[in-house]
């Protein structure tokens, strides 16, 4: 418990002396086409939950295995990821260095050589193609965490579901020093969630979590789910993994598969993810938070559930499928919705 309440004011600490730094340096959001908020926002959030990784390691260096390795990469996705949000990099560049660090995961013998028992009974072994599987995941997972980040405390409430949900699996796996390490890590995304919400101290202190943030989150997530699933140190089901980060992987997919489909690049930015279409649906930023963060949590809570009572990996996968073929069929009735209403809005307006 000790260690919990440093790691957070630890992490409350970094963040105030993060973000004075930052507006020194130029290191601050600006409203544009696409972001409609008011003022330069700190973009320090990533920066300050990555301190606090030191911090961490500092205190129970034995709680992450391999930790110099992650940190390794870890550094070098917040550098550049820093560089980002200064400069708004080209994507190719950042899309090299993801595929990289999943390189150096692989070399180290961190990949994806098993997608469990998928088929009925039957373990999907991917053998040599567990690398490209792996590069997919690595680069899916930090874009999948990237794209989400669009309203205040999202992408900081989506982690801390995620992060606790692994600590969930760790410690029913027996693996009480990363379930800590997990815990200890969405404790330290609570001073950003609280000040990019305007908690308590309001716009005053606002900060955002940058591009820097939302890879090394999304990152993160990855390595902890290859590690939780691969092996014979074990905790879950790979399918499980899925479940863990739901929301998400589901809106990415089902954003950059409409991209490709109009003829656009699957990285071309839009409005047309999830928490967009809530918000044009007239709900509030914080009902959309709510909204987002209770399915999140509800997803989490069912995989775990699957994975305790070793349901059939196969029925797992059916069953996600399911549920992301029912999200990505609502949106077109929640749009029609929402243009019925906004439309209809403007003739009462008029009248």
């Amino acid at each position: 418990m000790q260690d919990i309440v440093l790691v957070f004011l630890g992490a409350l600490a970094l963040l105030f002396i993060s973000r004075k730094v930052a507006k020194k340096v130029g290191l601050v959001d600006k409203p544009n086409a696409r972001k409609h908020h008011n003022g330069h926002i700190p973009l320090v959030g990533g920066v300050s939950v990555y301190l606090s990784l030191w911090i961490i390691y500092i205190l129970q260096p034995g709680w992450l295995p391999d930790f110099t390795l992650y940190m390794a990469c870890a550094t070098m996705l917040i550098v550049v990821g820093v560089l980002d949000d200064k400069l708004d990099l080209p994507v190719m560049p950042r899309m090299a260095l993801q595929a990289l660090v999943a390189s150096i995961m692989m070399y180290n013998g961190l990949y994806l050589y098993s997608l469990g028992n998928i088929l009925f009974g039957y373990e999907l072994v991917l053998g040599v193609l567990g690398y490209g599987v792996t590069l997919l995941a690595v680069v899916g997972a930090i874009n999948a965490f990237n794209m989400v980040d669009g309203i205040d405390g999202l992408l900081g409430a989506l982690s801390s579901v995620t992060f606790g949900a692994l600590a969930t699996v760790f410690w029913m796996g027996g693996n009480d020093e990363i379930a800590l390490w997990c815990l200890c890590l969405m404790v330290a995304c609570l001073p950003y969630i609280l000040l990019n919400l305007g908690i308590p101290w309001g716009r005053k202190f606002k900060v955002f979590m940058g591009d820097a943030g939302s890879t090394l989150i999304g990152f993160t997530v990855i390595w902890l789910l290859i590690v939780a699933t691969q092996g014979d140190d074990a905790v879950m089901q790979p399918v499980t993994a899925l479940w863990l980060i739901a929301v998400p992987l589901m809106d990415m997919l089902r954003v950059m598969i409409a991209r490709i489909r109009r003829g656009d690049s699957p990285f071309k930015p839009d409005r047309e993810h999830l928490h967009h279409v809530l918000l044009r649906s007239q709900l509030t930023s914080r009902s959309t938070l709510l909204i987002m963060t209770s399915l999140a949590s509800l997803l989490s809570s069912i995989g775990l559930f699957l994975n305790w009572y070793k349901v059939s990996e196969g029925i797992q996968l059916l069953l996600y499928a399911i549920i992301y073929f029912g999200m990505v069929n609502a949106m077109p009735f929640i749009c029609k919705d929402t243009l019925y209403f906004s439309k209809n809005t403007r003739l009462n307006d008029q009248s």
